[in-house]
C-alpha cells in the first residue's frame, strides 16, 4: 500500500491554534503528523512542548511579573509571582495570560506547594503514615501495603502540589504542562518562584515558595 497524503485545510489549522494558541506552522505539522486529527494534533503539540521544557529546565529566570486575582466578591485573594528568561516574554499577551490562570488557578484549589519536590520531610512523613496505618487496617501483605501507600502519596501530591494538580479550565492537563506548552511556545523557561493566598475567615494564609525558584535564579 502506498503513503496516503493528508490535505490540510486552513480551517483545520486555525482549530488547532484556537484550541492551543500554537504557532501556525506547528500546527500544520502536528496536524500533518496525525493525519488530520485535530486531538491527536493537540496531544504532538503537548509533548513538544513538553520536551522544550526539559531542555530548559535549568536555563535561569530572573525576569517575570507579580499578578494578582480576587475571587468570589472579595473574599479570595492571590498573589503569584512567575518568572521567565527575559523581560521581552513577560510582556507577551501569552505570559500575562498564563500568570492570569495559574493564579485563578491557585484561588480556586489552594495548593500548599508549588512542585513536588517544595513538599516539606514533615509533611510528606506525616502523610505517608497516614496511608499506612490505614492501609495496614486492611490486613494486606506489607508488599500490597506500601503499593497502596505509594498510589496515595501519588494521589497527594495532585491534590497539594501546584505543578500536579489538573489544570481547572482544561481538566485533561495539569498546571505544570500548561506551563510546558508556554515554554515550548515562548521558547523560554517560565517557573513560578512563589505564591500566596489568602481568604475570608480563614485564621492563616497558603504561603509557598519554590526550591526549585531559588535555584533558578542563583
Amino acid at each position: 500500500m502506498g503513503t496516503t497524503t493528508v490535505n490540510i485545510s486552513a480551517a483545520q489549522v486555525k482549530e488547532l491554534r484556537d484550541k492551543t494558541n500554537a504557532p501556525m506552522m506547528d500546527c500544520k505539522n502536528a496536524l500533518t503528523e496525525s493525519k488530520g486529527d485535530v486531538e491527536g494534533a493537540i496531544v504532538i503539540l503537548r509533548k513538544k512542548g513538553i520536551a522544550t521544557a526539559a531542555k530548559k529546565a535549568t536555563r535561569a529566570t530572573s525576569e517575570g511579573s507579580v499578578s494578582s486575582y480576587i475571587h468570589a466578591g472579595g473574599k479570595i485573594g492571590v498573589l503569584v509571582e512567575v518568572n521567565c528568561e527575559s523581560d521581552f516574554v513577560a510582556r507577551t499577551d501569552d505570559f500575562k495570560g498564563l500568570v492570569h490562570d495559574i493564579a485563578m488557578h491557585i484561588a480556586a484549589t489552594d495548593p500548599r506547594f508549588v512542585r513536588k519536590e517544595d513538599v516539606t520531610p514533615e509533611a510528606f512523613e506525616k502523610e505517608k503514615d497516614i496511608y499506612r496505618a490505614q492501609a495496614a487496617a486492611t490486613g494486606k501483605p506489607a508488599p500490597v501495603i506500601e503499593k497502596i501507600v505509594e498510589g496515595k502519596m501519588d494521589k497527594f501530591y495532585e491534590e497539594v502540589c501546584l505543578y500536579e494538580q489538573p489544570f481547572i479550565k482544561e481538566q485533561t492537563i495539569t498546571v505544570g504542562q500548561l506551563i510546558a506548552t508556554v515554554i515550548g511556545k515562548l521558547g523560554e523557561n517560565i517557573s513560578v518562584r512563589r505564591f500566596a493566598r489568602f481568604k475570608v475567615g480563614d485564621v492563616g494564609e497558603t504561603i509557598a515558595v519554590s526550591k526549585a525558584g531559588d535555584t533558578a535564579s542563583e
